[in-house]
């Protein structure tokens, strides 16, 4: 299990440290034993061994603990890693060494797109999941647009998928894509292009943005104007951020790709009531995201009966289904897709010493399009291709 443990994105890996763990043991049925290396679990007489790496959300990094877990010690599948631009590294490792890799909580369309290699799977959402889910409703609310993004794999990924589906629903954009550098820490000139496109009648600006940039784009939203001309349209996120960057939204409702109250199932309660007993928290955003990896990592090393060869695993992965946190996972077979539930919900509060904030409104289930690059595309079958329309 590869996370970031202390860099950019660690508020994610937070959330994976506890998730996964918690996913192991309730796969296998056993409590983990933690040695100085690695911790076991157990399942039908076989031993797993977990090590735990920390990448910081630096690529390089990210190779080089890779490399280290499948040439020293040995491992037979990957999972991982929070940032995109560093999953892409663990692809490529991945392919070269024919290990599987899980891919939980990194979202880009590019991991199973233009990235995909078979080794390859998730149980995060992507890009389009997390578009189609919001724009059936953003498009009715608001009607015209602009956005911004990180200028890397997942923000690019997250700009099309927007377009493609809000312009599905019939909203319009009226002004270019905004890119900005994932370290930007002054989003002033980017405001200035929001606020000409307000002129030009967007309604809303989209907002796509993962990690410690969402402060100061949201800062110079106020500072600027922004706020005050138009409404920002984001995906809700996790209970830390939520009462900063939320306050004023009181009464909106948006999509969430996961929150602990959303779910009805058995298997959220158990995961809600261990992690407030181990960690004096509630789960949060990516949570179960990270308990759905190790699920998916178990049943597949139970339906091969231990053998955990690459082409013993990817048989039994692709067309999988398995019961999580968020119901029922359909890893699709053609491109290695996670289908999974996803979360329409209204703001109630922002002030609740559990991050109970929401009222539930709907559970949706986004079929997406077949991202692959044009030498692979046979795999995608009768799956629309490239866009929701196929066109």
């Amino acid at each position: 299990m590869i996370t970031d443990q202390t860099g950019a994105l660690a508020i994610y890996g937070a959330h994976v440290m506890r998730g996964f763990p918690l996913g192991m043991e309730y796969a296998t049925g056993s409590v983990g034993t933690a040695t100085e290396t690695y911790t076991t679990y157990t399942v039908d007489g076989c031993e797993i061994h977990v090590y735990f790496r920390d990448d910081q959300s630096n690529p390089e990094t990210t190779a080089t603990v890779a490399r280290e877990l499948i040439e020293v010690e040995g491992v037979s599948i990957l999972v991982g890693t929070v940032s995109s631009g560093a999953t892409a590294s663990l692809q490529e490792l991945a392919a070269q060494n024919e290990v599987v890799l899980i891919v939980a909580p990194a979202a880009a369309n590019d991991i199973t797109g233009v990235g995909f290699n078979e080794y390859t799977f998730r149980t995060s959402r992507n890009n389009y999941q997390d578009a189609v889910n919001m724009c059936e409703y953003m498009a009715t609310e608001y009607g015209t647009f602009v956005q911004i993004a990180p200028d890397y794999a997942f923000g690019q990924g997250s700009a099309a998928a927007f377009r493609d589906a809000c312009t599905l629903f019939g909203g319009e954009f009226v002004a270019d894509d905004i890119f900005a550098p994932a370290d930007t820490t002054d989003f002033t000139a980017y405001m200035d292009s929001v606020l000409a496109a307000s002129d030009a009648g967007a309604n809303a600006f989209i907002v796509t943005w993962a990690g410690g940039g969402f402060v100061p784009l949201i800062q110079a939203a106020s500072d600027s104007g922004v706020l005050d001309e138009m409404a920002m349209a984001s995906g809700f996120v996790d209970n830390a951020v939520m009462p900063i960057f939320f306050g004023n939204a009181i009464g909106s409702t948006s999509g969430i790709l996961y929150h602990y109250t959303l779910p009805d199932n058995e298997i959220n309660d158990w995961l809600v009531e261990e992690t407030l007993a181990r960690y004096s928290v509630p789960p949060d955003l990516f949570d179960a995201d990270a308990m759905n990896a190790a699920i998916l990592l178990v049943e597949a090393i139970k339906a091969t009966s231990g053998d955990t060869t690459a082409a013993a695993l990817i048989a039994a992965m692709e067309g999988m289904e398995f019961e999580g946190p968020k119901g029922t996972i359909y890893i699709r077979p053609e491109d290695h897709v996670a289908i999974q539930d996803m979360y329409i919900a209204t703001l109630t509060n922002i002030t609740d010493p559990e991050a109970k904030f929401f009222e539930y409104v709907a559970t949706t289930r986004p079929d997406v399009p077949c991202l692959l690059p044009e030498a692979l595309q046979e795999r995608c079958g009768e799956l629309p291709i490239g866009s929701l329309s196929g066109q």
